[in-house]
């Protein structure tokens, strides 16, 4: 089946993950209302199939659960995702083996990168259709108003690609962008990430910055694109790495870049620093509207190459859950090996979906010594760059399911007092986008140390653990089905009982 947006789109229809919707749908606000009460049931990925005001099929949902998101990467369930995560961490921090265990292990890592080099296409799909300057009319592809309030039609599952003007390392990233005009849009990011680096590094050369934007892409390329990378090392390279064989990339039209050869779209342009418009207001991730970016860079577009009959794959943001909930739970799994290597006491780690999968992280750790907790949060922040923005970090032992929030609310409650492990760190780096925050972009974070305390944490003898006797809980086991309770399978939870209301 080949690697690309429509072999995934028939990979789903095969296993029932697919509808497709011939009824006319407005791209205006309609579209987004459908596929977020699927997204909210669970329910499958939807083709657009009669847009108004467009010739081109809409695609939405196709990651809307963690079971698709695997199988975009080419996985069955969640578990397997920390395999790939132990491939990632022996690359991204690499260390001489010490045993003949450990230098087979990288030598078959090595082997797997030496599969995923990129490879090239100079036949590509993505060139079938060419058009130039003034044959140019984005506002006839079915972009999405996604909520009443938004300034206008947005892009949100674009890969931008740019190169660093000194270095020439690409960079491959997955920003808003917010239709403009016939030929030029406004692109909405964060200071921190690749792109920024290069357009600031153009303004000093006195340069322009080229820039594609690759529409309708492989979704396990979009997963490696938001993938955290040290700054040298390529995303086309990681999603070869994901994929078990290179990416096929060609050469753009009228760019010294390169785009993934199946695009459906690409859209090839230049900012010219200092050149800005007015961005938004538009619905965010945080659940809010974003306010308007006076200053937003502005990509001006000479060239548009897609497909015949491409469809446009595209998401939105929004309160969880959304679809790139679902691509942050896979990446947690992933990111797990890659944050121990980091921080080697770290057990396990859990970005909740409903803190907006990065504002909050829970932590456990085998603690051993006094102040370790503290330790591993700050830690924590500086282990990857996307972590710089989580707001509060939870540290528990490692006996607490991080993943159930009735354990983690009971580690707070009976393990914490808010003075003495409480901490907050003032003045830091911050989402512009939080509103919470006093100031744009500079805020606080907080690190909560949930574990049990040693001294010289506390003078008091800490209470023992209540558990149930081991020798009858086994008794008790089996003799579940005589007590005429074998329908009641053990140890599920209605959690209505408990007041959640899970409607």
């Amino acid at each position: 089946m080949p690697r690309d947006l429509r072999g995934f789109i028939k990979q789903l229809e095969e296993r029932g993950q697919l509808r497709r919707i011939s009824a006319l749908v407005d791209p205006d606000l309609e579209i987004a209302e459908i596929a977020n009460r699927m997204l909210r049931r669970g329910g499958p990925g939807l083709l657009f199939e009669n847009v108004k005001g467009s010739p081109y099929p809409v695609a939405v949902n196709l990651m809307g659960t963690v079971q698709r998101v695997c199988l975009a990467m080419n996985m069955e369930a969640p578990d397997e995702l920390e395999g790939l995560g132990k491939k990632l961490a022996l690359l991204y921090q690499p260390r001489p083996p010490k045993k003949i265990s450990q230098a087979i292990e990288l030598g078959k890592v090595l082997f797997d990168v030496l599969k995923a080099k990129p490879s090239n296409d100079f036949f590509p799909p993505c060139h079938q259709i060419v058009l130039k300057d003034d044959e140019i009319d984005l506002t006839t592809l079915p972009f999405l108003r996604v909520y009443p309030g938004d300034a206008d039609k947005v892009v949100t599952l674009g890969l931008m690609i740019t190169k660093d003007p000194e270095t020439k390392v690409p960079n491959v990233g997955v920003y808003r962008l917010q239709l403009q005009s016939k030929n030029t849009m406004t692109v909405q990011w964060l200071s921190v990430r690749g792109a920024t680096r290069h357009l600031r590094k153009a303004a000093e050369r006195g340069e322009k910055l080229d820039v594609a934007i690759a529409l309708g892409v492989d979704p396990l390329v979009i997963m490696a694109a938001a993938t955290p990378l040290p700054i040298d090392l390529s995303e086309w390279l990681f999603a070869g790495i994901y994929g078990g064989t290179g990416v096929h990339l060609t050469q753009c039209k009228t760019l010294d870049l390169e785009v993934p050869a199946d695009s459906e779209m690409v859209f090839e342009g230049t900012i010219t620093p200092g050149e800005t418009g007015v961005d938004g207001p538009a619905g965010d991730h945080m659940g809010y509207y974003g306010g308007a970016n006076q200053n937003a860079p502005l990509i001006r577009f000479h060239c548009l190459t897609h497909r015949k009959h491409p469809i446009y794959l595209t998401t939105f943001s929004g309160r969880p859950p959304k679809e790139d909930a679902m691509m942050a739970i896979a990446l947690n799994r992933i990111y797990t090996p890659i944050l121990r290597q980091q921080v080697p006491e770290i057990i396990d780690f859990f970005l909740p979906m409903e803190a907006l999968s990065y504002k909050a992280a829970v932590i456990s750790i085998d603690k051993a010594y006094p102040g370790q907790a503290r330790r591993a949060a700050l830690a924590f922040w500086s282990a990857l760059p996307q972590f710089t923005y989580t707001k509060f970090v939870i540290v528990v032992d490692q006996d607490i399911n991080i993943r159930d929030p009735r354990s983690v609310v009971w580690a707070i409650t009976s393990k914490v007092d808010p003075a003495r492990d409480v901490f907050i760190l003032p003045d830091n780096p911050f989402d512009s986008l939080d509103f919470a925050t006093e100031k744009p972009g500079l805020g606080s974070r907080m690190g909560i140390d949930a574990t049990t305390k040693v001294y010289p944490e506390t003078d008091r003898v800490w209470g023992e653990p209540l558990r149930s006797d081991p020798d009858m809980a086994s008794l008790v086991d089996r003799r579940w089905a005589e007590y005429g309770l074998a329908d009641l399978k053990l140890g599920e939870v209605d959690p209505n009982l408990f007041g959640y209301d899970m409607k």
